[in-house]
């Protein structure tokens, strides 16, 4: 898998494998202007990098939330124009935040069409053990599948760290998230929504302050993303020295 500092090398056809869409809608796609140009090698051959994968998986996310081709073309106008396969992948977990949880059932080929890759026993037992998969007692070929957690469970298979450690690591931010979570839903209580309704009595307000708590999971769920990327570009620093570009 490439990485943010090599060059291109996928072709069109290994990119449409990876993204799980045909080499016809990658090429309508970039005719739109929903994808960037590809770097042409020898012989005229284009090449695909993270960052187009990425892009993909993203446009993917916005179709899944009803997004037409249109509002999507406006939505990628407005992210700068060099935006990183990192920052990318970002910016789609949090718009994948923003649907409900869902999961349904695919057999084999369709869990397979939907990784975009081949999938071994082991591939299965560890996005299993991720909770990206759960088999379906009775039918062995048969899963349920949590769509959210798909790409980046299928990602983490190709991560060169033990399986443990990436389990471990699940671990530490379910816990943290869950404790922030917490935190943050009680201190909303507390501070607001019960002396608001202590204050007030008209129904149409407390339903007008009930709308506010739920709109403010798109605010507060950025300020976390934006909080964790510091602490984690900090601590990164401190433990190896400056992150590489």
């Amino acid at each position: 898998m490439a990485t943010e500092t090599e060059e291109p090398t996928l072709t069109v056809d290994e990119l449409a494998a990876r993204a799980g869409v045909t080499v016809r809608t990658i090429r309508f796609y970039s005719t739109r202007g929903l994808l960037p140009p590809p770097v042409i090698g020898p012989r005229r051959v284009g090449h695909y990098g993270p960052a187009h994968l990425s892009r993909l998986a993203l446009i993917e996310e916005l179709q899944h939330h009803g997004m037409t081709l249109a509002a999507i073309e406006r939505h990628l106008q407005r992210l700068p124009a060099d935006l990183s396969a990192h920052d990318l992948a970002i910016h789609r977990a949090v718009v994948a935040s923003w649907a409900p949880d869902s999961a349904d059932d695919a057999g084999r080929a369709e869990l397979e069409r939907r990784a975009g890759r081949s999938l071994s026993d082991t591939d299965i037992d560890r996005l299993t053990a991720m909770d990206v998969l759960e088999r379906i007692p009775g039918s062995p070929d048969t899963f349920r599948v949590d769509a959210g957690l798909l790409a980046l469970g299928v990602q983490l298979l190709d991560v060169p760290i033990a399986h443990e450690t990436i389990l471990a690591a699940r671990t530490v931010l379910m816990e943290h998230t869950r404790s922030a979570a917490h935190e943050l839903t009680r201190l909303f209580r507390d501070e607001v929504w019960n002396p608001y309704r202590e204050r007030e009595s008209d129904p149409d307000h407390v339903e007008a302050m009930k709308s506010l708590s739920a709109h403010m999971q798109p605010m507060v769920l950025q300020a976390l993303v934006t909080a964790f990327q510091r602490s984690l570009k900090a601590e990164l620093r401190a433990a190896f020295g400056p992150p590489a570009p």
